[in-house]
């Protein structure tokens, strides 16, 4: 406990000294900054800004790779205080205890430290973030826009010979400082207002998809025929968190309706505070649907009865559940409201 107390006044400390340093298109683990933030610079700049080609990069096994002699020197480029810099290089020769036994590592950041998010934080800062920003402006031949989010990144192109270069120089920057580029989850995507219409008339089929922070991305129009970027909850992700659904539900169904109820509300809050998005409501219908189908038949179960009809579980779900609707706005407009008209890639 006390260890993590310092840890935390150590994160608060490293905060303070490099809230000046960080890019804005940085957003992890940055206080006052969200996943939602990233999100909506995301889409925003996609909106306003001539984006053709997205680039959807992902960096292989990150927080167990981290060199910790290139941390040390990024931070004692900043740092002064020695006795700040043997104390978080304690931190990282920690180790970890398995099975009694003590292992220690050479790389990578503590694992479930208060302090880790912050320091991967600052080794991507001059890694990717610095060389990023330099190379847009001295390098690229049209507009280039960047959102990072800890270890997942997405950069979008006007020019796809920019993110083809760019790509090329990417794979070789990581290796210099330990890292690597995933090979099958980096990859340029067609991502543009007439992606649908050129690819059918190529003949190949619909627009690539992009996942970003739990969303993948999908271009799309709206009623009226107008550009309009989708974002559905991971596929992939929606099972996973409805079979852990599935398998609480069912450990619970003889402790009493208001101990479930009470659990699946703060279930679907919690789902819906994050994936309820404009252009996500099939997957936030599917998601109440499914656990109260889920609750309903435990609750079936457990007396081995069938008398509880919808109409019984209708006056349940509208006691214990929270509707499933929109819970954030468009996010060009909540962008525009945040930065008051600041741009998304400053």
């Amino acid at each position: 406990m006390e260890d993590k107390i310092v840890q935390r006044a150590v994160v608060e400390i490293l905060n303070a000294i490099y809230k000046a340093d960080f890019l804005g298109f940085s957003y992890g683990f940055r206080p006052g900054r969200s996943q939602h933030d990233a999100l909506d610079a995301l889409a925003t700049a996609i909106y306003q800004e001539k984006v053709n080609w997205i680039l959807d990069t992902d960096i292989r096994a990150f927080f167990d790779t981290v060199s910790q002699e290139w941390l040390m020197r990024f931070l004692e480029h900043r740092i002064a205080d020695r006795r700040l810099l043997r104390l978080i290089g304690k931190w990282l020769k920690a180790g970890v205890l398995e099975d009694g036994r003590l292992l220690t590592a050479e790389r990578g950041t503590p694992q479930g430290a208060v302090i880790s998010p912050v320091l991967a934080n600052i080794y991507l800062h001059y890694v990717y973030d610095l060389w990023a920003h330099q190379w847009r402006q001295r390098k690229a031949d049209g507009s280039v826009v960047v959102v990072r989010y800890a270890d997942d990144a997405v950069v979008g192109f006007q020019r796809r010979s920019d993110a083809e270069r760019f790509l090329d120089e990417l794979r070789q920057r990581p290796q210099t400082f330990g890292l690597e580029l995933h090979p099958h989850k980096t990859r340029i995507i067609e991502f543009r207002r007439f992606a649908e219409r050129n690819r059918k008339a190529q003949g190949r089929g619909k627009p690539e998809t992009f996942a970003f922070l739990g969303f993948t991305h999908i271009c799309g129009t709206n009623r009226q025929g107008s550009y309009l970027i989708l974002r559905h909850t991971i596929r992939q992700r929606l099972r996973d968190r409805l079979r852990q659904v599935k398998e609480t539900i069912r450990r619970m169904m003889h402790q009493p309706i208001s101990e479930q109820g009470l659990y699946l509300r703060r279930v679907l809050n919690g789902f819906f505070n994050y994936f309820a998005v404009p252009t996500n409501s099939r997957a936030i219908n599917s998601f109440y649907y499914n656990v109260a189908w889920y609750w309903r038949r435990a609750l079936r179960r457990r007396g081995q009865i069938s008398r509880l009809t919808w109409e019984r579980m209708k006056r349940l779900i509208d006691q214990w559940l929270p509707p499933a609707r929109i819970r954030h706005p468009l996010p060009d407009v909540r962008f525009s409201v945040m930065t008051r008209g600041g741009s998304p890639v400053r």
